[in-house]
């Protein structure tokens, strides 16, 4: 389990093989992978797109929530696999004699969802090899005009009791998910940027796989978060999805080595094989 700018995250992600990002305390997980066993409890399922890696275990999930007797989960879908997502639990209804009890809900880009008291998801548009789209997590809060910062509080309390509006609704992006993306979801989604924990894939590290052939599999390369390192205002930074041919021990010495201080001062690598070696920024 990773705590990052005071957030828990506990994820598997290695590129081809499993991502799943779960957020006990929101209850929810990016993706389900192949479920992984701690998945299970997480009753919300914000699935970026239909590739097997992300999507192959969510059947399982419904299925097995069901047996220990929880609730039926609600996973969120890109309009585009709404149909598709439908068809293949009722296939599954039909292999498995069961009633595998879950609710389907298609988001289409931009679309906001609630998730509890004050927090809502919205999703953006990832540009990937099939419809994809990442998901930000948004925190709303009520606060004092800004204009009013700092006068006293019985002048306040009067503009109150005149029938004056006295305070506002403030959003914060709390965590922002690309999902298989190429970099310019960074360049096109202000969420992103701001966004306090961004969990971001970054599939190939160094000259093995040119930037060129990156793009033409849908995928980040190191060589453009560097080109890049300027737009990432975010607190805490998650980088997953690393191609197989880097081992864990290699993947800290290439960040180390190539990105710029300020970035890999907030940049935790969710390594493959295990249990991170460190807790991770704050």
């Amino acid at each position: 389990m990773l705590r990052l700018s005071g957030i828990d995250v506990d994820a598997i992600s290695v590129g081809g093989l499993e991502t799943c990002i779960q957020l006990p305390r929101w209850n929810l997980a990016f993706d389900i992978g192949r479920c992984p066993p701690g998945a299970v409890h997480q009753e919300r399922v914000l699935c970026t797109h239909a590739h097997m890696d992300h999507l192959g275990g969510i059947a399982y999930h419904a299925a097995t929530r069901e047996l220990l007797g929880l609730r039926p989960p609600t996973v969120y879908v890109p309009e585009e696999n709404h149909a598709d997502v439908l068809d293949l639990f009722a296939v599954w209804r039909r292999l498995d004699h069961s009633d595998l009890r879950v609710n389907v809900v298609p988001v289409g880009i931009g679309g906001r969802f609630a998730l509890g008291p004050n927090r809502v998801g919205v999703a953006f548009r990832s540009p990937h090899r099939v419809p994809t789209q990442g998901y930000a997590l948004v925190s709303a809060r009520t606060r004092l005009r800004a204009e009013l910062a700092g006068r006293p509080e019985a002048e306040i309390r009067a503009r109150r009791l005149a029938g004056e509006e006295v305070t506002q609704v403030v959003e914060s992006v709390d965590v922002a998910f690309t999902g298989d993306t190429l970099i310019e979801v960074v360049e096109r989604e202000p969420m992103v940027r701001a966004a306090k924990l961004l969990v971001m894939e970054v599939t190939f590290l160094d000259e093995r796989v040119p930037v060129a052939k990156a793009r033409a599999k849908g995928h980040v390369h190191l060589d453009e978060v560097i080109e890049r390192a300027e737009l990432f205002a975010n607190e805490s930074i998650l980088f997953t999805h690393f191609s197989q041919r880097y081992g864990r021990e290699e993947i800290p010495r290439i960040l180390d080595a190539r990105l710029p201080p300020a970035l890999r001062a907030r940049v935790t690598p969710l390594l493959p094989g295990g249990p991170q070696a460190a807790e991770g920024t704050p």
